[in-house]
This record gives C-alpha cells, structure tokens and sequence, in this order.
C-alpha cells in the first residue's frame, strides 16, 4: 500500500487537495458498489486510509466475502482532506480485488454438483500474487501452488530437458529429500500422459486437450492410477466449464482468475457540506 500510494503521491503530494481546499474542513463519503459481485480488499482499503489519512474514520458495512448488489453502500467515511488523496488507491485495490472474487465465484457456481474444483494458477500481477490469490479465496475457489518454491512442476519444457528414465531418476530423489513436496505432472496427449503415469506423480495435469481426448485420458488415469488428482487446464473459460467438470477432473484451473478479471465498478462519493 504505501508503494502504491507513493507512487500516485509523488514528491509533491496530492497538488488538487493541499492547494485547492481547505485543512481544517471535514469531508463525508460513502463507498458505493455499482454491479453484484463478490466484495474483496476492505483490509487493503483500510490501509491505505491509516496511511493517507490517518485522521479519517470509517464505518464498513460489509467484509470481504460477502455477495453485494448494485446500489449498496459498503463503508461511511468522514476525515480531513486527505480522504480525496486516499481515494484512487483506495478504489484500486478494492475495484481489482472485488474483479477477482466476482469471476472466482462465478466459476465456482458455473461447477456446483460436480466434483470439480476451481483453481487459480500463477497468472498474477507482479507484486500482487498474494492479494489475488486472497481475493480468489473470497469467491470461493482454491489456490494452486502460491510459487515456484512450494511445489514441483514437470511441463513440456522439462522434459524437454531430460530423458523420460533421467527424470525419473531424479523424480524419485526428490521424493526421497523432499517427502512432503507434492509433484505434479503435465500432459497434453496420450503418449506423454503413459509416460507422466510412469513417474508416479501426486498430480496430473491434462492440458489443452479436446473433449474426446480429455474422456479417454481420465478414464485411462482412474484405470491405471485411481489415487492420483486429476486437474485440466487450457482453453477454460464461462462457457465451457461446466462441460469440462462432467468429464470427472478433481480440479480445473483458470488462469483468467487473476489476469482477465474485469474490476469491479465501484465508487466513492462526498457529499455535499
């Protein structure tokens, strides 16, 4: 927050404000959302006020996780001038935040009654993966592995990198030193999912496959390996995603969560002296 205030601050401060009005007035607002959605970043909103305007009070009429409707006041404000500095970061987090849950909990409806779940993936602003994945929480879906550090991931371009009998043996070195890392495994055909199965992973990801080939690789994986999660990735998206959830994955991760969420339109408006 206080990068993000910094950077809209500058060295001069906020030359509308100190130069235009008045310091010794009192400004009320209220925060307004505008279209439903999932709210998401009151914590962050609230930061940036400690830090813009330390002297503003605010009232929050709804946390994060909760379904809002156009028209909805969700905080009263009331402070020195500072409170119009605080503004445009203030609306930032909680615009882009609220984007995120909204479309997570739109995914997760889209999949009720199967055994699906949702998951975001590392598709995240620079600087702001823990926030996203916070706000996915908030509608409802899951997190994948946070970062490189917290999970292995063998693509394409790792085996592309080592024999299959070479990556085995490392596959299974790793197990040996890192027991409670789990391991995934991606495939995106027939041929390298048999070889996927051969590495004996926690997870499989069957990436950008048809529906026809998608039917034939989980049925081959319950087959072969019943105890291994199943995710499916590539190409997902509001329309197709409940057809994908009928084929039996455990997980269908989006990466459209975190870097195609449209914010959601929320304002702040003062009100009159």
């Amino acid at each position: 927050m206080r990068e993000a205030l910094a950077e809209d601050l500058g060295r001069a401060g906020d030359l509308s404000t100190t130069r235009f009005l008045s310091p010794s007035r009192e400004f009320r607002a209220y925060i307004k959302v505008k279209a439903p959605g999932v709210l998401c970043g009151v914590a962050a909103a609230r930061e940036v006020l400690r830090q813009a305007c330390p002297r503003a009070k605010a009232r929050w009429l709804a946390e994060d996780g909760a379904r809002v409707k156009p028209g909805q006041i969700i905080a009263r404000l009331r402070g020195p001038r500072e409170l119009l500095s605080a503004e445009r970061t203030l609306l930032n987090f909680l615009q882009h935040l609220s984007g995120v849950a909204t479309l997570a909990a739109r995914y997760v409806d889209a999949v009720k009654g199967t055994k699906a779940r949702i998951y975001d993936t590392r598709k995240t602003l620079p600087g702001w993966r823990a926030l996203e994945k916070y706000a996915v929480r908030c509608g409802g879906a899951q997190n994948h592995r946070m970062g490189l550090y917290d999970m292995v991931m063998l693509k394409d371009n790792h085996w592309a990198g080592s024999s299959p009998d070479e990556l085995a043996r490392k596959v299974a070195a790793f197990r040996r030193s890192h027991p409670r890392i789990p391991i995934q495994v991606e495939a995106d055909s027939l041929g390298r999912l048999e070889a996927a199965l051969a590495l004996n992973p926690d997870l499989l990801l069957l990436d950008n496959m048809g529906t026809p080939l998608l039917r034939r690789a989980i049925a081959l994986c319950r087959r072969r390996a019943p105890r291994v999660k199943l995710e499916v990735s590539g190409g997902v998206d509001l329309k197709t995603v409940r057809a994908l959830a009928a084929l039996g994955p455990d997980r269908i991760s989006v990466g459209k969560l975190t870097h195609s969420a449209p914010a959601l339109d929320i304002s702040m408006k003062f009100e009159a002296p």
